[in-house]
């Protein structure tokens, strides 16, 4: 009885699809509470809302697309609201995302700009302001420790990539290198060796596996039978 052939390797499971928002509305005001709630920045906020809340963006997709954010030039978190909206809704829900994130903080802005006028000489404003900053730069560390999870599947691989961000917090915080040279000098390597790594994935992936086949023995010739129009001997 001949073996039977090897199963196929299972497949890995498929990831489930993020969460999407359901209008053009729902969007406006999803950036407008994460933009009154982001004083000092609005990197923890965002991704507290989109990644965990929402759950719009995977933590891999948050970390992708945050990095496509801060290469464009102008504020990250706006090209971040543009990207996700154009996303789901086209022009429109380009425009409702940044409008979101502008409108209230910006009226917000001007009513605090005269009130600071007036008592920006208080101590008590003073020590408000350097809090806040405090606590924003709490919020990015703690940010970029949540975040540090999604590296564990990227496919530069957790020691290379660990590799990558410490030669970056190195040239920007501790040599104070421009970001454009930064972008240049780390960040386009890092793209060619992902894109090469990737590259070898797909076509790993695309190669058909090639099951074994059972081989028989080809069927012995069936005895001659004599018939009456022989000649006997």
């Amino acid at each position: 009885m001949p073996p039977n052939p090897p199963s196929a390797p299972a497949h890995p499971p498929i990831p489930e699809a993020p969460a999407a928002p359901r209008s053009v509305g729902e969007l406006f005001w999803a950036f407008s509470v994460m933009a009154l709630q982001g004083f000092g920045g609005v990197l923890a906020i965002v991704q507290r809302e989109l990644v965990e809340r929402r759950q719009w963006l995977s933590r891999e997709g948050f970390v992708e697309d945050w990095a496509v954010a801060q290469v464009l030039p102008g504020p990250n978190v706006i090209n971040l609201s543009l990207m996700i909206g154009d996303r789901h809704f086209g022009l429109r829900g380009a425009l409702a995302a940044m409008l979101g994130l502008l409108l209230f903080p910006l009226l917000l802005l001007m009513a605090l700009t005269l009130a600071f006028a007036q008592f920006q000489h208080l101590a008590a404003v003073q020590g408000a302001l350097r809090g806040m900053g405090a606590v924003a730069a709490g919020l990015i560390v703690a940010t970029a420790l949540k975040l540090a999870g999604a590296l564990r599947s990227n496919v530069l691989g957790r020691p290379t990539a660990a590799l990558v961000g410490a030669l970056t917090f190195g040239a920007i915080v501790l040599l104070r290198v421009p970001l454009p040279w930064v972008l240049l000098g780390i960040g386009l390597p890092a793209c060619l060796v992902a894109g090469w790594r990737l590259g070898r994935v797909q076509s790993a992936a695309a190669v058909p596996i090639a099951t074994p086949t059972s081989h028989t023995s080809p069927a012995a010739p069936a005895p001659a039978t004599s018939t009456g129009s022989e000649p006997r001997p």
